[in-house]
Order: structure tokens, then sequence, then C-alpha cells
């Protein structure tokens, strides 16, 4: 998998900033979605970054190496199996910080919430429980993991935010967020037009496309202003 350049990771933290993960699911259907089941457990859901990869089952040494080797802006991924072991906790999350990571994703177990609840870094994960694994398994950071139902591999960007996880090809990123920002200024001209007392079907090709359905034929529904 290609690593993106500092001026890629550049312009894809700046498009990021400007769309949503709905948009990126909306134009780009190589866009990897994780399960809702993980869940945002820190104050801020918002985080963009490459992915730091590791694989744990009930074992959290890895994420210790994971957070030891990742840089900042890097968003540490952690394939835990979805079992309910915790994986990390509050210091994990402090040492993330002080580092200056973007974020932490576990499909697995998360604990300390009472710290992590009003943490700023984004913190992801399956469970919430505050039994903690064990420290004796040495773990292989930069692997291709599944988290949240996909594929991650070392490098693919993550992209959070209120309504989930996305993981793109760093070599398809900037293309994909470039086109969600193209809708995304779309969709804003349709909220304008809404607030004017338009309603929905004027701004969509809805009678062509529902007569086209009626008939057989294959069509799609697209915004027409």
């Amino acid at each position: 998998m290609p690593q993106s350049t500092a001026d890629d990771l550049a312009t894809i933290r700046r498009l990021a900033a400007r769309v949503d993960t709905t948009a990126l699911c909306d134009v780009a259907k190589d866009t990897r979605a994780m399960s809702p089941a993980l869940r945002c457990r820190s104050s801020n859901p918002i985080l963009c970054g490459p992915a730091v990869t590791v694989r744990c089952r009930h074992d959290f040494l890895g994420v210790v190496q994971a957070i030891e080797y990742a840089g900042p802006g890097d968003v540490v991924v952690v394939d835990g199996g979805g079992h309910e072991t915790a994986l990390a906790g509050e210091l994990f999350a402090r040492a993330a910080l002080a580092k200056g990571l973007a974020g932490i994703v576990v499909d697995g177990g998360y604990r300390d919430l009472r710290f992590v609840a009003s943490c700023d870094l984004p913190v992801y994960s399956r469970h919430v429980t505050p039994m903690a694994g064990t420290t004796t398994r040495l773990a292989t950071v930069g692997e291709t993991v599944s988290c949240g139902g996909v594929r991650v591999g070392a490098g693919d960007i993550v992209i959070a935010d209120h309504d989930g996880i996305v993981v793109l090809d760093p070599a398809t990123a900037i293309g994909s967020l470039t086109a969600a920002a193209k809708l995304m200024a779309t969709e804003a001209r349709v909220a304008d037009w809404l607030a004017q007392g338009a309603a929905l079907g004027d701004c969509v090709n809805l009678a062509d496309h529902t007569e086209r359905l009626a008939r057989g034929e294959q069509s799609s529904l697209r915004f027409t202003i």
C-alpha cells in the first residue's frame, strides 16, 4: 500500500475538515465503513489520519507498541477481534495526546471512561469494560488487520465524525474527498432552496426518475440544482 506524502496528508486533512463521512460514502463506492458498533467514547468524534495498525487478542502489549511507534497525526487502529477485553484505557489516551496522535480505534474493549469520556482525543471502541487483558504477547505493528468489519492496512486514511468511521485508500483519498466536497456544496444549495420554501422534489429529478423506474428502466435519483 503506497504511503501518503506530507503534502498529500496536508491536502487530505484540509479536505476532510470540509466533508462528512456520509458524503464520502455517497461518492466513493470503495469507501470502507466500519461497523456502527464501534462508538466514540470521548468528547471529540472527529479524526483524520493514516493508520498505524496492530492485531491483539486479549493482550494489550501490542497497543503499547503501536502507540510508541505512531507519530503525530497518526490513528492507532487495533484489531481486537471484537472481544470484550479492554485493550486500552486512560494512560493510553494520555500518551496518545502527549504524542499528538489523531485518535485511537479499538475493535475490542476500552476502559477508564471517567477520564476518557471528557478527553479531547477521539477514542472509539466496540465495548466498554473494566477487565483488561494480559501483557505477554508481542505483536507486529503495521500488518493489515480487520477493524469494525473492514480491512485496514498501514497508511490507509481513517476518517471519523458524528456518523461513524470510514477508511480510504491513500492513493485515491484526495479524489474521493474532492468529490465529497463538491457533493456537499450541492447539498448546501439544496438546503438554501428548502429554507426558501422549495419542495424536495424541486431539487431532484423525482418525476423523471420515478417514471423511468415504472417503465423498468435503469435510473438514478440526482440533484438538479
